[in-house]
């Protein structure tokens, strides 16, 4: 008989909940694990993990444990906002890096997060909590910022509506305040953030946008420089090289 967690759910949820379970911070997991995680019991793990990796969304390692398949990367290929956009914006994205030895990074909007798809990092440079692959907030990163202040009011409603996170003293976590920010984010062309993920790091962020101007990503710069402000023409240029090549 199923339990609790599994009663009403599809099959195809279930698998779902399976591959749902792996994150950046989670990127090997047992299968004792994946039945803690997704509250799915032990024979239907196994059955779903057994099936997802005959059709390589899952590949066994040699503990034994299980990871994302290459057939899944294979597919994620195929997004207009992955790898096509990465393509034309990693000679820009390497151009940027040279010009200003920080951080940059590349990140598409995915449900109510800025979702990184492409980043370049400065060896030495200030430790950041983003990685390719990983999730950064709409409210407190310079991508997310940018994302969020072309996105729809519905999103700022969805956004604000679980309350904003606090990352460090500096983060807005008034939905006012953001609102003024966006705006000036619109305004400018620019989303500037400082210190508000992480103690140290400044970030300067821009759209990019396709040929009928909607925007479809966002590119930024993340230092330790508190003059962020000077890196944002060269963050512009990029931003506007990147758009052309949309």
């Amino acid at each position: 008989m199923a339990n609790s967690a599994e009663r009403g759910r599809t099959v195809t949820s279930r698998a779902l909940a399976v591959l749902g379970a792996f994150t950046p911070a989670r990127a090997e997991l047992t299968l004792a694990r994946i039945c803690r995680i997704t509250g799915l019991r032990h024979a239907t793990a196994h059955r779903l993990v057994r099936e997802l990796t005959g059709w390589g969304a899952l590949e066994r390692t040699s503990s034994g444990a299980y990871v994302i398949g290459l057939r899944l990367w294979e597919l994620g290929t195929l997004n207009p906002r992955g790898l096509p956009l990465r393509v034309r914006a990693m000679p820009v994205m390497e151009d940027l890096y040279t010009a200003t030895r920080q951080h940059v990074q590349l990140a598409v909007l995915d449900g109510a997060e800025a979702l990184v798809v492409e980043r370049i990092s400065a060896a030495g440079a200030v430790p950041v909590v983003s990685q390719v692959g990983g999730r950064l907030p709409l409210h407190a990163s310079a991508v997310g910022k940018v994302l969020l202040a072309h996105a729809d009011e519905d999103l700022f409603a969805e956004v604000v509506r679980g309350g904003l996170a606090r990352f460090t003293t500096a983060t807005i976590t008034e939905a006012e305040g953001l609102r003024a920010a966006l705006a000036e984010c619109r305004r400018t062309g620019v989303a500037i953030v400082r210190e508000e993920m992480s103690a140290g790091a400044y970030s300067a962020a821009v759209p990019i946008t396709d040929a009928r101007g909607r925007v479809i990503a966002g590119l930024s710069v993340v230092g330790a420089d508190p003059a962020i402000h000077r890196l944002v023409p060269a963050v512009v240029m990029a931003g506007r090289g990147i758009s052309r090549a949309a």
